[in-house]
């Protein structure tokens, strides 16, 4: 096994990193610290800071118009890719929380976008499976509950189109994919990973992004 150029992510190189990202607006950069104040707790639940012109960009790189995202929290990553959408654009986000997204919600007013977002209460399997069943999703983003992490991708695969893709976050589960022993939303990781490998119907890649992102293109 070759590891090619490792370079360790200090905090001098993660900073230089997002100084040569695109760097977030006003309501991206308030949402942040927003939910950092608000959530001190379960701020690690927000999408990484340079994940967000990530997502925009793959939007936009897909030319999506119709994207599902399933795990909302307060919006961040919502709004990173609602900013990319065109104006026909539709966004579908799934969550249980409205304590949560009440935050999303007055973010996606401020930003401008929120005509372009629906946001669904609710178990994220029900929305899911109540979608039309023939594929329609452009672009997907899968970062909710990972212990159901198979049973989303069961139902998102066969709703994307040709070319569109799933975007999956958490997938090292902060290294415990690489534990024989691992356990609960660990193990569940596991055998997201395995299985979404093994899927003929997509072709991914996962990158070191974060705590793991996989990236899966439908056939």
């Amino acid at each position: 096994m070759s590891k090619g150029n490792s370079t360790p992510l200090t905090d001098e190189l993660y900073a230089y990193m997002l100084a040569h990202n695109p760097r977030l607006d006003t309501v991206q950069r308030e949402l942040v610290e927003t939910t950092y104040r608000q959530f001190p707790e379960h701020a690690g639940m927000q999408s990484a800071e340079e994940q967000g012109p990530l997502l925009a960009f793959l939007v936009r790189l897909t030319g999506a118009r119709h994207v599902v995202e399933i795990g909302t929290f307060t919006g961040f990553s919502a709004l990173s890719m609602a900013r990319a959408l065109p104006s026909d654009g539709r966004l579908i986000t799934c969550d249980v929380s409205q304590e949560w997204t009440e935050y999303a919600r007055e973010a996606w007013a401020k930003a401008g976008v929120a005509d372009r977002v629906e946001l669904r209460i609710g178990p994220a399997l029900d929305t899911l499976r109540a979608m039309p069943a023939e594929p329609h999703i452009d672009f997907a983003y899968l970062d909710a509950d990972k212990v159901n992490y198979v049973p989303y991708w069961e139902e998102l695969v066969p709703r994307m189109r040709q070319g569109g893709v799933i975007a999956t976050d958490n997938v090292f589960f902060h290294g415990g994919v690489t534990d024989p022993d691992a356990t609960g939303a660990a193990a569940a990781i596991k055998e997201f990973n395995d299985r979404v490998t093994a899927d003929e119907r997509m072709e991914s890649v996962m990158i070191p992004v974060a705590d793991g992102v996989t990236l899966s293109r439908k056939r």
